[in-house]
This record gives C-alpha cells, sequence and structure tokens, in this order.
C-alpha cells in the first residue's frame, strides 16, 4: 500500500484513516479521500492533514487501493463511473458496505482483488472487531495489506466463505447493541431497585469494561471466568440461575440467528 483513496470520508473511514496516522505505517500524503460534504473535506483535510476531492474519479488516479466506505445502496451507482478507470489500473477494493457481494463488487468495479469487511462502530475507538473476506484474485501482499489497513481499528479475523460473513453481521457487527441493551437494562433495574440513575450508570459502564478487560487477558475463557466469580449459594449464582431459568442462551440464539437471517435477506436485495 503505497497510495490508499477513500470514497466516502464517514465515520469508518475516519476512524481508519486516525488508526493508520497513529500506527505510523502511511504518511498523511500517501492518503487521499473522496466526498461529496464541503464540510466533512475541510474536517479531514484540518484534522489529518490529507488531500481531499469532491470528485471520486480525481481521488483514485494515482492509488493502489481504494477503501469503499459509502452507503450500501449506493454503492452500484458511485462504482459505475469509476468502472473504466479501476478496470485499467485493477487496485486492491476494500469494501467496507454490508451486503454488497464479492460477486457483485467485481461486477460493478471491474476489478479482480476484493477484500469484503464487517467491522463494527468500536473501531471508532480502535477497539472493533473486523471479520475480512478475500476473492480469489487478492494476493498474500494484498491480504496482508488489507489486514493491515483493519488492524487500525482493532481486531481483524479472517473468514473461509463469503457466508459467515451474515454471521459476522449477526456476532460482533450488530454486537455492540446487544451489550449496550443489556447495560440499559442493569442501569434501570440499579435504579429501580434504589440507587441514582447516574449512580447505576457508572458502575454499570465501568462494570462492563472491566469484564471485557478481564475476558481480553485472561488465558481462560468467559465460562471460566464466569465460573470464578459465582460462589456457591451466594448473591451471583442467585441471579446466573434467574438468567439462565429465562432461557437467555435461547434468546441470544434467536436473536442472532434473526440477525443472520436479515443480512442474507439485505444481500439478496442489495444483488437486484
Amino acid at each position: 500500500m503505497t497510495h490508499i483513496a477513500f470514497i466516502g470520508g464517514g465515520n469508518m473511514a475516519t476512524a481508519i484513516i486516525g488508526g493508520l496516522l497513529r500506527q505510523g505505517d502511511l504518511s498523511a500524503q500517501m492518503i487521499q479521500v473522496s466526498d461529496p460534504g464541503e464540510d466533512k473535506r475541510q474536517a479531514l483535510a484540518s484534522q489529518f492533514g490529507i488531500q481531499t476531492f469532491a470528485d471520486n474519479l480525481e481521488a483514485i488516479r494515482n492509488t493502489n487501493t481504494v477503501i469503499l466506505a459509502v452507503k450500501p445502496q449506493m454503492m452500484k451507482s458511485v462504482l459505475e463511473p469509476l468502472r473504466e478507470t479501476l478496470k485499467a489500473r485493477q487496485p486492491l477494493v476494500v469494501s467496507i458496505a454490508a451486503g454488497i457481494t464479492l460477486e457483485n463488487l467485481a461486477q460493478w468495479s471491474g476489478c479482480s482483488a476484493i477484500v469484503r469487511c464487517m467491522p463494527n462502530t468500536p473501531a471508532l475507538l480502535s477497539a472493533g472487531a473486523t471479520g475480512l473476506m478475500a476473492s480469489p484474485g487478492v494476493s498474500i501482499d494484498q491480504r496482508n495489506g488489507a489486514d493491515r489497513l483493519l488492524q487500525a481499528t482493532g481486531t481483524t479475523v479472517w473468514l473461509k466463505d463469503e457466508q459467515e460473513l451474515d454471521i459476522v453481521t449477526a456476532l460482533s457487527g450488530s454486537g455492540p447493541a446487544y451489550y449496550f441493551l443489556l447495560m440499559e437494562a442493569m442501569i434501570a433495574a440499579g435504579t429501580r431497585l434504589g440507587l441514582s440513575e447516574d449512580t447505576a450508570r457508572a458502575l454499570t459502564v465501568q462494570t462492563a469494561l472491566g469484564a471485557g478487560m478481564m475476558a481480553s487477558q485472561s488465558d481462560v475463557g468467559p465460562d471460566e471466568l464466569r465460573r470464578r466469580v459465582t460462589s456457591p449459594k451466594g448473591t451471583t449464582e442467585q441471579a446466573v440461575l434467574t438468567f439462565e431459568e429465562a432461557g437467555i442462551r435461547d434468546i441470544v440464539q434467536a436473536a442472532m440467528s434473526a440477525a443472520q437471517n436479515r443480512a442474507a435477506a439485505m444481500n439478496r436485495e442489495l444483488s437486484e
């Protein structure tokens, strides 16, 4: 990766750019962004010292990596005017748009080296989780380049099958909302039990952060960590038993299956 062009300068593009510059892998002179919003272009140029364009074609002329950071519904209309140039240059194309298949990206862009990514919103804090899937035309060097790009926002995992991206969508793509929902419920319960809302929120958020750090830094899995903090006949055991009796595992399975099915349906809808 010597020159990278971002098509779209929204939150996820901003997160990747910021991570790359913090890592020091690329200089600001090697990154350029196109976006229709003048305010957005000015903000990116001011924040990162990168070159910005209103014209997508201008942004991609001299790049060997193109990051597609536009809404899925816009992808075909964005790529069609760029197809001739992309087909001639054959850059690595990295898409962070949900629901657009490798086949469609190849057809619309004219490129053979394409990587699909499913990041999540904690990428904005360099704490993201991203699943990646490469087309057969992606070389080892290009794969490594895409990996470095997304590692700038957190953890990366490569997938064996494109359909696995629907599962990643259900797990980590939508996953932050699941934790936020649990946190909402804990704050509400703490408030009903007698704490002030501010106190309940502060304790809930810090507890979530601490549990996540313990899970990420431990040499054992979450199941063992749970066992270690669940004393027989103690308060935690009573709470966990209540969760289990309410069918929490079945609820999570049903919720993720629903998200996976919706992701697959979106793929079909966006392919039509």
